[in-house]
């Protein structure tokens, strides 16, 4: 445990960036997916998480929600379902940013400078004050001459940790969460010293009323309220100044974080640890006791590299060096005792998908990866002249497509093509049944797997499916239609339907026809209707009594 050891404390696990789809947050489905795509890094806060933030690629910060306690800092208390931009911060290259229960919402630059706002109840804007934040505002106090790397908010209290390992604390002190010393309310930021004075914190994190810190040289220091254990310290009474964690002696402490009364350790070695409160599971000990001391789980899985939790969720996460992503504690209403292995690659979806509230428990970094997939590709090389082996012309316009492609996609042409040798296959081929929109729909969907046309056309298209046996894209032909559906159009779409064996699409047109019968028998489809088939409609009709009245 000598000297200094490498490091991969939380303030570095703020800027890993990561391949997170920020529409798995329900907040985020408010964007559009220009706007979306736009977003490099985020955070959902709030006691619904109904409040988000985030930066865009050219360093635009901009805020939408609720607006509870003034959260967003647009400067008023209305909530906003449009992002609104926070002009104090564009620019400013957000590097660590957390969230109270009021909430409030503190947050640090690149430049190390120091951002809050939002509620202020119990100071924990760190200005001194009690009145309400509603526009960021640095915080200055002791501060001014610090270079800031991280950021981290307990209920409503506030830490910050320099880059020469000093930690700086604020706000609500009931239970000695502030590390000062009394329980007195702490207006601006203090240096937290006592047991920390001279060393060098790495990580700080904060649970509801209690605050935790590593060290360089990997020990765990904790403070606050410990009624649940949470501290780690093997009893549960609370400590108004920094205790270390003597239970981890042994091992070198290299990430740390905080539930809203748990804690999780990972060690340089990659092993686990858990204690404090575990109403719901949240520790993964198979159990629902509390802990006072931190015990070693998830002992049979493969080495952790990361973990997650925040304070105002129950919610525990892992990844291992595999790339699995475990769970436990509470998801969606159920008690997980136990690391539940997921299908998410990121720990990120695991309290996007399954904390309550559904909030970040980091600021999130996204990457937008320049290279595409195989079906962003795909859909880019659709009548490309530049890679296309094969042309289809149509009305004397040309598609150019992939063989590869269509024999893979369609059995169609998997058969077209297998009847030719090699040397014998055309290099254009004239299609002369289907117009040009429709049969280019018809290839752009086995490019695309999805249809854009009107439902006029898609009756063409529903006319193509059938012919080549393509099922899946008959369904979709006739999901077009139903949305497309008008008085005017409605007979003739009963007619394609009945000609194309749409069963369920013929019975949808039907209702709908006898529905508006008035309307329907007035328009120019009804009366050019060919005589069977107009008969059969009447007299279909009038076993449902359509013509009673």
């Amino acid at each position: 445990m000598d000297g200094a050891r490498p490091r991969l404390a939380s303030q570095e696990l703020l800027e890993t960036r990561v391949m997170v789809d920020v529409g798995k947050w329900p907040v985020f489905t408010l964007l559009s997916p220009q706007e979306i795509a736009s977003i490099r890094k985020a955070c959902v806060f709030g006691t619904s998480a109904s409040e988000a933030l985030y930066v865009t690629d050219n360093d635009e910060v901009f805020v939408f929600g609720l607006n509870y306690s003034n959260c967003l800092g647009t400067g008023d208390n209305q909530s906003t379902l449009v992002p609104k931009k926070l002009e104090a911060l564009c620019g400013k290259k957000i590097k660590s940013l957390s969230y109270g229960s009021g909430p409030h919402v503190l947050l640090s630059t690149e430049d190390g400078v120091v951002y809050a706002w939002g509620h202020n109840g119990y100071s924990q804007l760190g200005n001194g004050t009690t009145n309400q934040g509603i526009a960021p505002i640095q915080v200055c106090t002791n501060l001014l001459i610090k270079q800031v790397v991280e950021v981290a908010c307990g209920s409503h209290h506030s830490m910050a940790l320099a880059a020469d390992g000093e930690v700086f604390a604020w706000g609500y002190n009931n239970c000695g969460q502030v590390g000062s010393g009394s329980t007195a309310n702490q207006p601006t930021p203090r240096k937290v010293t006592n047991c920390l004075h001279i060393k060098r914190v790495v990580g700080i994190a904060c649970g509801q009323t209690s605050s935790m810190a590593v060290l360089d040289n990997g020990e765990v220091y904790g403070w606050g309220y410990n009624g649940n254990g949470q501290l780690g310290l093997g009893n549960n009474g609370n400590q108004l100044t920094p205790v270390r964690v003597a239970a981890l002696h042994s091992v070198c402490v290299n990430q740390i974080v905080c539930g809203y009364a748990h804690t999780l350790a990972l060690t340089d070695e990659g092993l686990l640890y858990a204690w404090g409160a575990n109403t719901y599971g949240q520790l993964g000990t198979g159990n629902k006791n509390n802990l006072l001391s931190p015990a070693h789980i998830m002992v049979e899985k493969e080495r952790v590299i990361e973990i997650a939790a925040c304070h105002s969720a129950h919610t525990s996460a892992a990844k291992t060096q595999g790339g699995h992503v475990y769970m436990w504690g509470h998801c969606r209403g159920q008690s997980v005792t136990l690391p539940h292995l997921t299908h998410f690659s990121s720990t990120d979806d695991v309290f996007a998908c399954f904390a309550t509230p559904a909030v970040t428990w980091r600021l999130l970094s996204i990457e937008h990866e320049d290279f595409l997939t195989v079906a962003e590709s795909l859909k880019k090389e659709f009548d490309s002249p530049e890679t296309a082996d094969l042309k289809f012309r149509i009305d004397g316009k040309y598609i150019h497509v992939h063989k590869a492609v269509l024999k893979i996609r369609c059995e169609h042409f998997r058969s077209m093509f297998q009847s030719y040798w090699n040397e014998d296959m055309k290099e254009v081929i004239e299609i002369d049944q289907f117009s040009y929109p429709v049969y280019r729909a018809f290839l752009q969907y086995l490019y695309t797997d999805t249809v854009d046309l009107p439902p006029e056309d898609a009756i063409g298209l529903l006319d193509l499916a059938t012919s080549y046996c393509e099922n899946r894209l008959k369904k979709l032909c006739q999901h077009i239609i139903k949305r497309g559906i008008t008085v005017e159009n409605a007979f003739s779409l009963f007619s394609a339907a009945v000609r194309y064996d749409a069963e369920d699409l013929e019975e949808f047109c039907f209702k709908f026809c006898i529905n508006h019968l008035t309307e329907v028998t007035q328009t120019a489809a009804f009366w050019q209707m060919d005589g069977p088939l107009l008969k059969e409609f009447i007299a279909k009709a009038s076993k449902c009594g359509a013509f009673k009245n």
